[in-house]
């Protein structure tokens, strides 16, 4: 008997949702029509095909992912079978702030002393 899970080809809404990368199927659908699902360089619907050797291009979550299918599965497995179904091309994720920018902890809302000095200042200013 062969394995039901792991088919020739499988629509790319079920597979981005079986290999983890969207956390539900609508979501992944929704990926798909709104034009941020690219497979082998073409705009992908809900129903499209992949096999494996496909190169899949997603925005997912605000971040470029570039997966190259190594199995089609329909069923959602665990991470790490999930992560055996593909290879991953991503470029490396851009972590930080800005270099100018930079959080100082306690530097918040100004006191009521320091507010008072400040409108006292302002209206020295327009007057």
């Amino acid at each position: 008997m062969t394995d039901p899970s792991a088919a020739d080809e499988t629509r790319i809404d079920r597979w981005l949702c079986a290999v983890r990368l969207v956390k539900t199927r609508p979501l992944a659908t929704q990926l798909c029509e709104g034009g941020h699902v690219l497979v082998n360089g073409s705009p992908a619907k809900p129903s499209t095909k992949v096999g494996a050797g496909d190169r899949v291009e997603a925005l997912i979550a605000d971040r470029e992912r570039v997966i190259e299918v190594v199995r089609p599965i329909e069923s959602r497995v665990g991470a790490p079978a999930a992560a055996t179904c593909y290879v991953d091309h991503s470029p490396p994720v851009v972590t930080g702030t800005e270099p100018g920018i930079m959080p100082i902890r306690g530097e918040g809302r100004p006191g009521k002393r320091l507010r008072r000095e400040l409108e006292r200042m302002r209206r020295a200013a327009d007057a």
